[in-house]
C-alpha cells in the first residue's frame, strides 16, 4: 500500500513545455520506454477479460491503468541523461499516464453515484481507494469539489484518512497554502524535500490523527531511497 500512494505523489505536476524539441536520444528512449510499455501490457490485459460485473471492478481495472506506469516511473533516474534532454525526455515520460489519467477521470466522473463519492461500505475498499487515486491525478478544481465532500467521510469511515490527508494536501499547495500532513514532496537541488508545512510542530500529530502508516521523519527517510530528482 505505502508503495503506491508513494507513487501517486510523485510530482504534483509535469515537465513544462519546451520551446523547441527534436526526437528524444536513443538513450532517452530505451530509458523511459518500460513506463508506456507497462500501461500498454495492462491495457492489453484488461481488453482479454470480460466486461466488469459492475462498477465495483470497473473502479478496480482503472485502478490498475492509474498505478501500472507510475509504478515503474519511481525506479527511472533520468539525471543519467544529458542535461540538455532531462526535462523532454521528463515529459515524454509523463505522456502516457496523462494520457490514461484523462480516459480514467472522463470515465470516472461519468460513474459518480447520487451520493457524491463512492462510500467504502457500498463498493469495497479497494475500488474506492482506486476512486480516490484517479481523482488525486487529476487538477485542483476536482480536489477543491471534493475536498469538503469527502472531509466528513472520514470521520464515519467511509474514506481512508490517510489518502484524504494526500488530497488535502495537494489542494493547499495548488492554491499556494503550506501543506498540513507533509505528504508532498518537491525536488530542491536533486533532493527531495517536503513543500512547506503549516505547522511543524502539528505534522506528526495531524498524521497520525489521519491514520498514516509512518511518522513524517520516516516519511522523509523513505524519499531518500528514491533516484535523485532533476
Amino acid at each position: 500500500m505505502l508503495r503506491i500512494i508513494v507513487a501517486c505523489l510523485l510530482l504534483i505536476g509535469t515537465a513544462p513545455a519546451l520551446a523547441a524539441e527534436g526526437p528524444l536520444s536513443p538513450q532517452a528512449q530505451a530509458l523511459i520506454a518500460p513506463v508506456g510499455a507497462a500501461l500498454d501490457t495492462e491495457r492489453a490485459r484488461q481488453a482479454a477479460l470480460p466486461p466488469p460485473a459492475d462498477d465495483a471492478e470497473k473502479l478496480l481495472r482503472m485502478g490498475q491503468m492509474d498505478q501500472v506506469g507510475r509504478r515503474v516511473l519511481t525506479g527511472i533516474d533520468l539525471t543519467v541523461l544529458p542535461a540538455a534532454e532531462i526535462a523532454q525526455a521528463r515529459k515524454a515520460m509523463w505522456a502516457p499516464i496523462e494520457a490514461a489519467d484523462a480516459a480514467n477521470l472522463k470515465a470516472l466522473l461519468a460513474m459518480v453515484p447520487p451520493e457524491g463519492w463512492f462510500l467504502k461500505s457500498r463498493y469495497g475498499e479497494k475500488p474506492a481507494g482506486a476512486a480516490f487515486h484517479i481523482i488525486q491525478h487529476s487538477d485542483a478544481a476536482q480536489w477543491k469539489r471534493l475536498v469538503p465532500v469527502l472531509e466528513p467521510l472520514v470521520v464515519t469511515g467511509e474514506v481512508d484518512g490517510q489518502l484524504f490527508g494526500l488530497m488535502y494536501d495537494r489542494l493547499a499547495i495548488s492554491e499556494d497554502r503550506p501543506q498540513r500532513y507533509g505528504s508532498q514532496m518537491r525536488c530542491d537541488k536533486g533532493n527531495w524535500a517536503p513543500y512547506p508545512l503549516e505547522d511543524a510542530a502539528k505534522v506528526e500529530e495531524w498524521r497520525k490523527a489521519m491514520g498514516f502508516m509512518q511518522t513524517f521523519a520516516e516519511y522523509l527517510e523513505h524519499w531518500k531511497t528514491y533516484p535523485p530528482c532533476t
